[in-house]
């Protein structure tokens, strides 16, 4: 038995409701954090940032679950619903935070979404997620058809393109962890855009 086969073998134990779990328990532990100490002297700020960056890895973890079975042989396919979800879940505590704990004015959300760009693009990621999250089940799948339910589902890239600008463009001075996830993005972006060449054009070469 391969690594791979004993990894998906141990995950078909494991239901996909798991991660929704995993999920609002891990929200509800740092939000407990915030309000006892736990993040330190800014935990409006603190959790705000856990919050959007536990959100993003769920992004990219949801982009990895064809090429990691591809590649791998590693099969995350009956997680890749429950990942995404999940990771609209905190993107929104994320806007949450930010929005009621920390903006605290409808019209302040507002000025900040307009006037600060690092804001708008973190935003313009957040709503696109939406019909993305609202579609996330079986019903929409046969209501919209497989293949408009797949091409809309392709907002996924630019929801991570703009998460990922948003991180870069929010963090102050040199920081490994966006660029990671940048150049994972940009990888996998230019890996499902770039087309196979043809086998008679590869033999002509």
């Amino acid at each position: 038995m391969t690594l791979s086969q004993a990894i998906n073998g141990a995950l078909s134990k494991l239901p996909a409701w798991t991660i929704y779990i995993v999920c609002a328990l891990w929200t509800v532990w740092l939000f407990y954090l915030a309000i006892t100490g736990g993040l330190g002297v800014e935990p409006i700020n603190a959790l705000e940032r856990r919050y959007g960056e536990l959100g993003l890895k769920l992004l990219v973890l949801g982009l990895l679950v064809t090429p990691l079975r591809k590649w791998t042989g590693v099969n995350l396919l009956k997680f890749r619903r429950a990942i995404g979800v999940s990771a609209f879940f905190l993107v929104l505590a994320h806007f949450s935070v930010w929005a009621i704990l920390d903006v605290r004015s409808l019209d302040a959300v507002w000025t900040e979404i307009v006037k600060r760009p690092y804001v708008t693009v973190g935003m313009a990621s957040f709503v696109l997620m939406i019909p993305l999250a609202v579609t996330s089940n079986n019903r929409s799948v046969r209501k919209l058809g497989a293949v408009t339910w797949r091409n809309l589902h392709k907002l996924t890239y630019p929801v991570a393109i703009l998460a990922v600008v948003h991180y870069l463009w929010l963090v102050k001075g040199f920081q490994i962890e966006p660029i990671i996830y940048a150049v994972i993005i940009a990888g996998l972006l230019i890996a499902r855009l770039r087309k196979p060449k043809p086998a008679g054009a590869r033999q002509a070469a």
